[in-house]
């Protein structure tokens, strides 16, 4: 079964930049500094763009993740989607659009996961990885908007 959420986070930034730093390896580093990822192969700084692959290092509840992602689609400065090739998840895929507004722009970031783990996955995905997987979403948002500094190193 898939897990879903959808979150909206509005900015004084300009849809552009806004876009950019969505895209960003360094703005993701900094944003995600509270879980120690980083990015060990594909592109590993600056922009990512469309056919380019990232693979990242975390640590989330005290397990060592790697995942490596692909941006699959990419629409300037509207739309980019990017896929779990390999990794935990059976399945991953981000989505991440761009609507400019009369005050800067809103981005909305729909996410859709499958665990592989059969019922103990599904479980664990409705009771806590779509809770966890939404406030790292969220905080992502806040940072790249401007709204809230990194956390500190972990």
């Amino acid at each position: 079964m898939t897990a879903s959420f959808v979150c909206r986070t509005e900015s004084a930034l300009p849809r552009e930049r806004l876009f950019d730093l969505a895209r960003s390896i360094d703005a993701h580093l900094d944003s995600q500094a509270e879980a120690g990822e980083r990015a060990v192969a594909g592109v590993t700084s600056g922009l990512i763009g469309e056919g380019q692959e990232v693979t990242w290092r975390a640590r989330h509840f005290g397990v060592p993740f790697r995942m490596t992602s692909r941006i699959t689609s990419m629409d300037y400065p509207e739309r980019f989607v990017d896929e779990q090739v390999r990794g935990p998840f059976k399945a991953f895929r981000h989505v991440h659009e761009f609507e400019a507004t009369g005050r800067g722009s809103i981005m909305t970031d729909r996410v859709e996961f499958t665990t592989p783990f059969g019922l103990l996955g599904r479980i664990a995905e409705r009771l806590v990885l779509r809770r966890y997987l939404e406030g790292l979403i969220a905080v992502r948002g806040l940072y790249l908007a401007g709204q809230v500094p990194p956390g500190p190193p972990a």
